[in-house]
């Protein structure tokens, strides 16, 4: 597997919870963005997304994978990025996640072992612990790095969430497929 040029090892065990997963959790600050909070003239908080975490999440979705939001503070633009990817199961302004990912269990009726969760702080560790394939970003917190089954190499909001999309697509023998819509009629 590659990341921005580099080949990434994954051991055996990370591959083999990753071809598990069913559905992919993903927090937002500090994972889909850089955990900066920039606030306007009228008080509102923008972020910055990734276009390349948003074509993995759309790839995940093809490939059959679900996907949802889970966090902690609730914002406009969260909702808007979270439309235009087509992710249906979102939950913002939750300090309890692991209340939201019970829900969210209920709601998909899938249990913890085929969820996949990637977070950067320990309000995220209880989910962290239950998930079937835990994943924290190269930047999170060294409490949170310590306790799940990858670590990315990307930081959150510079492609941490791409490369766990193509981490989970290749271990289920799905990422030729996702990738060959975008190399048909291409000769080598």
């Amino acid at each position: 597997m590659t990341a921005a040029g580099n080949t990434i090892s994954v051991p055996a065990a990370v591959n083999a919870r990753a071809a598990q997963v069913r559905l992919m959790i993903f927090d937002v600050d500090g994972v889909l963005t850089d955990g900066g909070l920039v606030f306007g003239a009228d008080g509102e908080a923008l972020k910055r997304f990734n276009v390349l975490d948003g074509l993995g999440i759309k790839l995940l979705q093809q490939a059959g994978i679900a996907t949802a939001i889970i966090s902690a503070r609730s914002s406009a633009i969260v909702s808007r990025r979270a439309s235009d990817l087509g992710i249906t199961h979102v939950h913002q302004g939750v300090h309890d996640k692991y209340a939201a990912f019970l829900k969210l269990l209920t709601d998909t009726n899938l249990t913890p072992d085929v969820c996949g969760f990637i977070g950067d702080d320990i309000i995220d560790l209880p989910i962290l612990l239950r998930a079937g394939f835990a994943v924290s970003v190269q930047n999170g917190h060294a409490e949170v790095k310590s306790r799940v089954h990858y670590v990315t190499q990307a930081s959150g909001g510079h492609g941490a969430a791409r490369e766990v999309c193509d981490l989970i697509l290749r271990a289920q023998d799905k990422y030729d497929a996702a990738l060959a819509p975008y190399l048909s009629g291409i000769s080598a």
